[in-house]
């Protein structure tokens, strides 16, 4: 099948809901979303059960709708899926799933996009995928040999299946941090990063992070001195199981082993440590293969943009993929902004014309 839309948002989380509520409110253009997912929630549906958010449910909202309130300052994965939800019913986005994207070539003046629901041509294209299915996990010397089993944050179920074990977990912010806390109370843990931990201050969350985030984009867009961003606070978020964990002594950090043995691994000093499991922590690279047909990709895996829009493909914009597309843009408190200077780019580079695909959506519907 053939569709024709002014807008295929690509990815349908946090970035792609936030940009089709500004499409939807504050433009003309008909779109849709495509994603790839079987329910709403996105990447939040394959976090691990523990997992919290940095913020309170006040300072976690998308836009146009405050998270409603748990009671505790961190809310989990699951409270976070129903809020996406509900936001997705409750404003009747017109999200398309499961609907995979495999490629988006240039087509004239606009794009085609090849998926697992036909050809869709679109005047422009929003591509908020992510990084969760991109994670990245280094190569080790000895790494096949490992008979134990390794397995990246991305797929870390909890801590069920690490009772009793020695386990490795490997890597020094936030994830890595949480997850090595919740195993150090049932496994026998080494937590290895580079360096010391760089702990943020207690008293500090995501509402400062975000603060300080947004502080230095204005500075450096107004060209002033760079004033030094949330790393040079820390990279450690002290969750409060984070702190009980730390504060009673179970957090000892090591350096990273050089390379596995058969059970276990080994340092370049000598040392050698059999273990069962590791877990790694080592974050994930932006989900860009959709575009490769673009040719607009960087050596470091971004794309050149201004503001959202690629400095080298008219029509493309990227929401949600971490500070080089928009100060925090990659959570849920700062993807708002970003979405809305990208719906106001559109409305001002794009006006509706022709038919709508069904299933697509126009302001005022």
């Amino acid at each position: 099948m053939a569709h024709r839309t002014d807008v295929v948002v690509i990815g349908g989380g946090q970035a792609g809901l936030a940009v089709g509520w500004y499409l939807r409110r504050r433009t003309e253009l008909s779109f849709v979303i495509l994603d790839d997912q079987a329910a709403p929630g996105g990447a939040w549906r394959h976090a691990w059960p523990s997992l919290r958010l940095f913020s309170p449910s006040s300072h976690s909202s998308l836009p146009g709708r405050l998270m409603p309130s748990t009671g505790a300052d961190h809310p989990d994965a699951a409270h976070v899926i129903d809020y996406l939800t509900d936001y997705e019913h409750r404003y009747a986005l017109p999200v398309h799933r499961p609907v995979r994207v495999h490629a988006v070539h240039r087509d004239g003046e606009g794009f085609r996009l090849q998926t697992t629901d036909g050809t869709w041509s679109a005047r422009a294209v929003v591509s908020a995928t992510g990084t969760w299915s991109q994670p990245f996990r280094p190569t080790v010397p000895g790494q096949r040999a490992f008979r134990g089993t390794q397995v990246h944050s991305a797929h870390y179920a909890g801590p069920t299946s690490y009772l009793g074990r020695r386990v490795v977990v490997v890597g020094g912010a936030n994830s890595g941090a949480q997850i090595a806390a919740e195993l150090a109370e049932v496994a026998d843990l080494t937590w290895c990063l580079k360096g010391a931990p760089h702990w943020l201050p207690d008293d500090v969350d995501g509402r400062e992070l975000f603060r300080v985030a947004t502080e230095r984009s204005r500075a450096l867009a107004a060209g002033l001195p760079d004033p030094g961003g949330v790393a040079a606070l820390g990279d450690i978020v002290v969750v409060p199981p984070v702190k009980r964990t730390r504060d009673a002594g179970l957090l000892r950090p090591e350096p990273v082993f050089d390379r596995f043995t058969p059970t276990g691994v080994a340092w370049a000093d000598g040392r050698e440590r059999e273990v069962d499991a590791v877990v790694w922590c080592t974050g994930f690279r932006p989900a860009l293969r959709h575009l490769r047909p673009l040719h607009v990709r960087e050596p470091d895996g971004t794309i050149r943009t201004d503001g959202t829009a690629s400095v080298q493909v008219p029509g493309l914009h990227l929401v949600g993929y971490g500070d080089w597309t928009g100060p925090g843009s990659a959570t849920l408190i700062g993807v708002g902004p970003t979405a809305r200077a990208t719906a106001a780019d559109l409305a001002r580079t794009l006006a509706p014309r022709g038919r709508d695909a069904p299933g697509t959506a126009r302001h005022g519907n």
